[in-house]
């Protein structure tokens, strides 16, 4: 199975051209969503995630969000602590889910594939950039949350350039007519090559 990573900084339009490959009946694993529903049913993520941040981490059986993401909006030593609890876990339920496709490739959705190293078990790489200003823009209509909370997660992501170095195919994501015509173009090539 060819495995092509799909990744781009907060707000870039991740979620756009995965839908984009999903209109062309290509599989496409979304890992930030896969992780959540791992954070409530896995007894072990839960029991390493209160012993990491405490009682609160959950609420009612839930995770609490919020709880969590003001814990680790400055400090980075616990983000990494818990990515290290989760990645392991959402990338073993990745390829079991894989295993299952009967595509030429799949989509593999990471927003940070490159800083937790994901890029080495893909065989492309598809990055995703937008200019800055308008994914804060985006984040700040979609999300209820702050400016500055959006710089302090653009900060612990990988700049634009040091992706794109490392990739196969960017996308610019500018207007959606144009992600349609960059995302056939990207399958054809992908279809080409797998050949």
């Amino acid at each position: 199975m060819i495995i092509v990573g799909l990744t781009g900084g907060i707000g870039s339009g991740k979620t756009t051209v995965a839908k984009e490959f999903k209109t062309l009946g290509i599989p496409v694993y979304i890992a930030d969503d896969e992780a959540k529903k791992l954070m409530c049913k896995s007894k072990i993520i839960k029991r390493k995630l209160i012993q990491l941040f405490g009682e609160n981490a959950y609420i009612n059986d839930a995770l609490n969000k919020s709880f969590i993401a003001d814990k680790i909006f400055n400090d980075t030593t616990l983000l990494e602590k818990m990515n290290a609890i989760i990645h392991p876990r959402v990338a073993k339920h990745f390829n079991k889910w894989a295993l299952k496709q009967t595509t030429p490739y799949v989509i593999k959705e990471v927003a940070i594939l490159f800083e937790n190293g994901g890029n080495k078990f893909c065989d492309y790489v598809i990055t995703v950039t937008a200019l800055k200003e308008l994914r804060i823009k985006r984040l700040l209509k979609r999300d209820e949350t702050t400016k500055e909370k959006i710089e302090s997660i653009i900060k612990n992501q990988w700049s634009d350039e040091d992706k794109i170095k490392r990739s196969h195919f960017v996308i610019n994501n500018v207007k959606i007519t144009d992600i349609k015509y960059q995302v056939l173009n990207i399958h054809n090539k992908l279809l080409k090559n797998i050949q």
